[in-house]
């Protein structure tokens, strides 16, 4: 590592949780990384050990973190834990709203093979720095790391290091750590050790230097709107470990900025005020009169039915085309009927489909019809004088055999 690494101020508090049941306490500053450690080998001795002696215990142990009294955490402050048996780390970023308050978090740690808890409590007191916030504030995004890694004191060294180095600042802080899938990122296919990516942000006392302002010139502007890389000179001081995509680098001069003082109102704890227990309405009701719901729901439809059925009643009953209706519609069911019970008494041939090709014998069953038998003056519907010129059907005789 750089020995310039050494002169990079970076607040990173790596604490380690005692075995015993007190408060543990951190302070912090405002606008500078916080990263906390919640390492799973000093709460092992806190659960009962293996059953068996001599075998390395590897419990998995998973860690919840909140604000005590409440179900979450701060706004700013951050949890992430990848397994069951990895570590655990906080980090965040407060801000000069948190000076002087103290937030104590809630640590239980839950055994997964033992069912069995152990809970800490860590206070973090947040300090003012005089240089708070810094003036010029540059964000990165790094594709090849996860956000756990990156929280690594020794990998976020070698980055502010590799900053310090291009642009060479007095004073140098890591600001933020966020991952890029907080940012609306795709989690990666599992393939190819692919990373989510992380976005840090890092803040220093003087102006941008010439390489970090390559990426605002036209070409590279071009080269980015084609997504294509641009050419940056510096790139080659981070591509040995660091995968930086300099078209989504963001570079915040916060002396620029304009600052919006709007009236918000404050919004609180969060928490209703107590306004005592619930009080019912009493029993003393004003009584409702339903009669006139009654008479628009029901009485006003029926009504309207009627006289709907009265006008139908007198069209079709008490005027001539409504009688002719009716007699044509009579003549028409009462002809139906007739045809229907001629239907059922009159014998017609059976259809070809019905009959067998070949007897039972082998011979071939003569049709129904001669040669010269003119079907084109056969009516549509045969009546009792017309079965004279059809030959009469072959019926099936109980020896099994057929007769012409």
């Amino acid at each position: 590592m750089d020995t310039t690494v050494v002169l990079v101020w970076i607040y990173m508090v790596v604490t380690i949780l005692p075995t015993l049941h007190a408060d543990r306490n951190v302070y912090p500053s405002a606008g500078v990384l916080f990263v906390h450690v919640l390492e799973r080998e000093h709460f092992k001795g806190e659960f009962p050990p293996y059953p068996k002696p001599g075998d390395s215990s590897n419990d998995p142990i998973t860690f919840n973190t909140n604000l005590m009294g409440y179900p979450d955490r701060p706004g700013w402050l951050r949890y992430i834990q990848r397994t069951s048996h990895s570590d655990g780390v906080l980090y965040g970023s407060p801000t000069a709203e948190h000076v002087g308050k103290a937030t104590i978090i809630e640590i239980i740690a839950y055994n997964r093979r033992t069912f069995e808890t152990a809970r800490h409590n860590l206070v973090i007191n947040v300090m003012s720095t005089e240089e708070y916030p810094l003036p010029y504030q540059a964000e990165f995004y790094i594709k090849n790391m996860n956000v756990e890694e990156m929280l690594a004191s020794e990998v976020l060294g070698d980055f502010l290091g590799a900053v310090k180095n291009v642009w060479q600042p007095e004073r140098l802080n890591a600001v933020n750590i966020t991952s890029a899938l907080d940012r609306g990122g795709r989690v990666p296919l599992p393939i190819n050790n692919l990373k989510e990516g992380v976005y840090v942000m890092v803040g220093a006392d003087v102006q941008f230097s010439s390489c970090l302002r390559e990426v605002e010139n036209p070409h590279n502007q071009l080269r980015c709107s084609q997504e294509m890389e641009p050419v940056i000179s510096c790139d080659k001081k981070f591509r040995a470990q660091f995968d930086i995509d300099w078209c989504k680098i963001n570079l915040v001069d916060i002396t620029k900025m304009i600052m919006v003082h709007s009236n918000r109102l404050d919004p609180g704890t969060g928490v209703l005020p107590d306004i005592g227990g619930y009080n019912p309405p009493p029993e003393s009701l004003k009584s409702r009169d339903f009669f006139a719901d009654f008479l628009i729901t029901l009485a006003v439809p029926s009504a309207v039915a009627m006289v709907l059925f009265s006008v139908l009643g007198y069209s079709m009953c008490c005027r001539r085309e409504g009688v002719i209706q009716l007699v044509h519609h009579s003549s028409i069911q009462k002809s139906t009927k007739e045809l229907r019970s001629m239907s059922k008494n009159r014998e017609i041939s059976w259809p070809l489909s019905t009959l067998p090709v070949f007897s039972q014998s082998g011979e071939v069953v003569p049709p129904i019809h001669p040669d010269n038998y003119e079907t084109t003056s056969m009516p549509l519907m045969q009546t009792q004088t017309n079965l004279q010129n059809q030959i009469q059907i072959p019926q099936q005789q109980p020896s099994g055999k057929w007769y012409s």
